[in-house]
């Protein structure tokens, strides 16, 4: 699933690919993926126009146009890729852009969970205010109000997009692993000196991730062993559990999480 880390890569990507140029044609090959809007209506209110430099916030990309804004969220399989006209389509492009004779922007995405919306100001904040402030620059003190209070168990807490937008299941096993915090511990009994160190963590974890462009499968991250058929934590050797937390597939160290 696209978490923080590859929806900051397809933000790099939307940005090179759409640089300056007029959306020249917009083919819609699955309005499946298109929400409050036809086809025709993403075409009007987009060909002939620019794209200011895309945004991101939490796994939301934002495209502006000086007029109507562009939406995108990628769900589980969603994904931006910028090809020449002759690269062979693929059958999961849903919206293919036309941005030069040279650049073609695909939205790609197998299941089709979200995809695209074309809002204005008020639509904008609609869609966007719901959300906690992005991971990927939370300041310290935001992260401690933001846990402060949840009742929730620590990984549903930060899973929750209200309270800190971008995070997923991969990132934050990492996160609480490397924190050495359990995902079940409860979030408001957090003491300053791990909430501190969860920021670091957090911090720390999201600046790797987005270099590499997604949650990295390293030997020496927890990421890189959750799925081996004999997991092993990459710190101190022990086996590594697996659970469910939140409804989601959970792996962390009893010894390094206690």
């Amino acid at each position: 699933m696209p978490e923080l880390p590859d929806v900051e890569a397809f933000r790099a990507t939307f940005a090179c690919c759409a640089r300056r140029r007029v959306v020249r044609h917009i083919e819609v090959r699955d309005a499946g993926v298109l929400h409050g809007l036809s086809a025709r209506q993403l075409r009007h209110a987009l060909e002939g126009r620019r794209f200011a430099a895309p945004e991101r916030h939490g796994k939301w990309l934002i495209a502006r146009t000086g007029g109507p804004t562009l939406l995108l969220h990628f769900g589980m399989t969603g994904r931006l890729v910028c090809t020449a006209p002759e690269e062979a389509d693929h059958p999961h492009d849903r919206v293919v852009f036309t941005m030069s004779r040279h650049h073609l922007l695909r939205y790609r995405d197998q299941r089709k969970l979200q995809g695209l919306w074309l809002v204005d100001a008020a639509g904008l904040d609609r869609v966007l205010g719901g959300l906690g402030p992005d991971a990927a620059t939370v300041p310290r003190g935001a992260l401690r109000a933001a846990l402060a209070g949840r009742r929730g168990r620590l990984k549903a807490v930060l899973l929750d997009q209200t309270v800190l937008a971008g995070l997923g299941n991969l990132l934050v096993d990492e996160i609480l692993w490397r924190t050495r915090l359990p995902p079940s511990r409860p979030a408001r009994d957090l003491t300053d000196e791990e909430g501190d160190r969860l920021h670091t963590e957090l911090r720390r974890t999201l600046r790797a991730a987005v270099r590499a462009g997604c949650v990295p499968p390293r030997d020496s991250w927890l990421t890189g062993r959750r799925d081996d058929p004999d997991p092993r934590c990459p710190r101190c050797g022990g086996p590594l559990r697996r659970g469910r937390v939140a409804g989601r597939g959970t792996v962390w160290c009893a010894r390094c999480q206690p």
